[in-house]
Parts: structure tokens; sequence; C-alpha cells
């Protein structure tokens, strides 16, 4: 691996600028994938700040074992992995099944090894390269124009379910609820354009600006795309310690500092949304204790408040010591899908949602991030993301609540629109 590090001040163009024109560059390859802290402070650190590229071969993975094929490929010696996996991996976890339409085909596991890879660090850039060519890499980017953010023009933006129907399911849902088949449930819709063209490196820039999180990303697999504004943590492993994020909790921000503390104050001490919280904390506890030690596993932080660009949530921090004849895929296999955007218990809340929800979910609810050489890994929850086939022009994004029996249909429905206020917004739609 050839490797040089460049101070900011060493860069004949600002750091900012020479990021945004190594997106550019990379869009140029068949694979990219892009991890984007934004900067904010988070406990534990949002995504290291990183991109990746290659036109070679992707990971061999069998689609049809997943996890025991990355088990084995994992176990040999390997670079930095980047990809996702995607939700319907639940089925080769569980007995479960999904027969919802998908006009976006990603496959339900996708990860490639970079040629190069770019660290923006310490304020500076670091260029790892499979070749001796960092230099030619350097000047490329520099060479280029600045991609500039775009939304989207305006797309005819469809809802798959209706307003009235999205209604009835959460009423179906309590009922549910009420028999005891689940005590909480993550509902959710699809929005979609069909036959459209648009740029996803500008409309993705575009996200990042109205909406910047800790999880931010940008996934490009051929010809479908990831634009990915999450704030949610799925897992990060450092060594034998998982940390797991939960969110549960969903809040707008307020207009003045004074309006917005007292919408944070008013989160805080919501008992319907703190219900919720500790449901799906109870949930990744025993999620993390199928791969952890017992005794390990703790909450580190629960109903923490933090703001973001569109709304404030409510985030606890779990996390866990592996034990030591288990690794990666163990933990991964104990805690996918995330608790957060299925329900408790989790088996039922799954199979309920196969019966509702009328569209496959595809990366939503899935997890994008990255592996690294020694086998630790930090994963998002795909959430607040675009994803584009741009084969055959469809667009699609989706959103959705957490149902439990004092769930308002109408309030839930809002705070759906709330989730998808920065995405309309970078369609043109809002």
């Amino acid at each position: 691996m050839f490797t040089v590090t460049i101070k900011a001040e060493e860069l004949p163009i600002s750091l900012s600028e020479f990021q945004k024109r190594a997106l550019a560059w990379a869009d140029k390859y068949s694979f990219v994938a892009y991890y984007n802290p934004n900067d904010i402070a988070y406990p534990h650190n949002g995504f290291e700040h990183r991109l990746a590229v290659s036109s070679g071969a992707a990971v061999k993975i069998d689609q049809q074992q997943v996890l025991q094929s990355m088990r084995q490929e994992l176990s040999k010696q390997h670079n930095m992995w980047c990809g996702y996996l995607a939700y319907d991996l639940k089925n080769q976890i569980e007995n479960l099944n999904s027969h919802n339409s998908d006009n976006l085909a990603f496959p339900l596991a996708f990860f490639f090894e970079p040629e190069v890879q770019l660290y923006f660090k310490d304020g500076g850039v670091t260029i790892k390269s499979t070749k001796n060519n960092t230099s030619e890499v350097v000047e490329s980017i520099i060479a280029l124009p600045t991609p500039v953010a775009a939304a989207s023009s305006n797309l005819k933006i469809q809802q798959k379910v209706t307003p009235e129907i999205y209604k009835a399911n959460v009423e179906c849902i309590k009922a549910h609820i009420l028999e005891g088949d689940v005590y909480e449930l993550n509902y959710c819709m699809e929005f979609y354009a069909e036959d459209v063209e648009v740029s996803p490196l500008p409309l993705y820039l575009a996200l990042n600006e109205a909406s910047p999180t800790p999880f931010s990303g940008y996934l490009k697999y051929n010809d479908k795309y990831l634009l990915c504004a999450s704030p949610e943590r799925f897992l990060k492993k450092e060594g034998p310690k998982l940390i797991s994020q939960p969110i549960k909790g969903t809040i707008r921000r307020g207009q003045t500092p004074e309006e917005d503390a007292q919408l944070q104050h008013q989160l805080r001490h919501d008992e319907k949304e703190l219900a919720e919280n500790m449901m799906i904390v109870d949930l990744v506890r025993n999620d993390l204790s199928r791969s952890c030690g017992v005794g390990t596993v703790q909450v580190e932080e629960m109903f923490g408040i933090y703001g973001f660009r569109q709304v404030s949530q409510m985030i606890s921090t779990v996390s866990g010591e592996l034990r030591e004849e288990n690794n990666l895929i163990d933990a991964l296999a104990g805690a996918f899908p995330m608790g957060s955007m299925t329900g408790a218990p989790k088996i039922s809340a799954m199979q309920l949602i196969e019966e509702l929800e009328v569209t496959k979910r595809g990366l939503y609810s899935g997890t994008f991030g990255y592996i690294t050489p020694e086998n630790d890994c930090d994963f998002n929850v795909v959430i607040r993301s675009i994803q584009y086939n741009a084969s055959n022009k469809y667009l699609s994004f989706m959103v959705g609540s957490a149902i439990t029996y004092d769930s308002d249909p109408e309030h839930e429905y809002e705070e759906c629109l709330l989730k998808a206020q920065a995405i309309m917004k970078v369609l043109n739609q809002g």
C-alpha cells in the first residue's frame, strides 16, 4: 500500500474544496463509498471521514448465505471493506420471508476493497493506494471543477400508501398490541418517483447541506445509489467492545434558542417517547447479550437529547464486550436488523411489518458502513436516505415511526412527514 499525507496548507485549494472535488473524481469509479461525520460531536464519535473507490471486483459474497460467506472471507487476511447489508438479510437470520414489491433491486449484501482511500483527518488528507499513483490522484482531483450541491428539478413524488390507509394500519397495529402480539412496531411507508433522471452526487451534496448528520454517506454501486443522511449508529466494534446507539424519540427544532430548549425539554419528559426508547434499549441489550459476555452489557447513556439540523432526537448508548469465542459476524447476526427499525418482540414485529407494508425496504432499515482489516467496524442505520436505481430510473425514500398503544395515528403521520422534510426539500417538494 502506497501512502502520502498532505496538510491542508500544502494544497492549492481549501481542504473543503478538495473534499468535494475528490467526490467528483471518485464518481468515475464503479464503486464509491463516502463516510462523512460532518464534524458533529457525538458519543463515541460519528463515522471516520473517508472516501473509498474501486473499479475492480466486489468481495465475493454468496447472496444465499451472506453471513456464512462473510465469515469465511473475513477469516482471511483482507483490506478495508466498504459496503452495506440490506434489511431483508433478516430472512437468513430468522425464519422470515418477504414478498413485497422491489423496484430498486439492491442485492442483500455488497462490499468492496478500495483501490484508493482518502482519510480526512487532523486538518489534512491521507491517501492510500494499491498502486504507486498517489501524486497522480492528487493532481486529478485538483484539476476538476468543484461539484455544486443541487436540488433536483421538480419530481412527481408519490406515496405508496395514502394517509387514510396509513392511519388505518396504525389502528391495526394498536389492535395487535392490545392482543399481545407486539408491544411496539416500527411502521414505514414509501415515497417514490418513476422514470426520473437525477444527478446523484449533486443531490447528495444538497441533502447533506440540508441535513448534516454524523453518519452521512454516499454509495455508488454501478447503477445503484444510496444518498444517506443518517443520525443513527447501528453497531460499532472497537476490539472486543461493541457499541449500539438506538434512536427513539423525535421532535422538531425550535425557531429560537428558547423555543428549541423548551421543545427538547418536552421530548425528554414525554412519557410515550421515554417508553418507546426504553423498550428498544431493552431489545438492544438483549441483542448484544447474544454475543457479549455475561455482565458486560451496560447502558452508558439513557435518553440523551441531541439536536440535528431538522429535528432533535432521543438517543441511548448501549455497549458490551464480545465473548472470546465470538467475532464480528456473531455480533452482526445477534443484532441485525436493528431493533429501532423493527419493534419488539423483534420476530413478531418483523412478521407484522411484512403484512402491513407494501414495499420491500431494500437498504432502508439496513446498514451502511465499513469493516477494517482488524475486523473492527462502524455501521449506521440507513434512515433519512434516498435510494436510486439509475437503470430503471426509480427513486425511493421511506420514513416511519414507532407505534405503541398510546400512539395517535394523526401524530404518527405528522412525525413521518417531519422526518421526510429534508429529503422533500432537496427534491424541490417543499
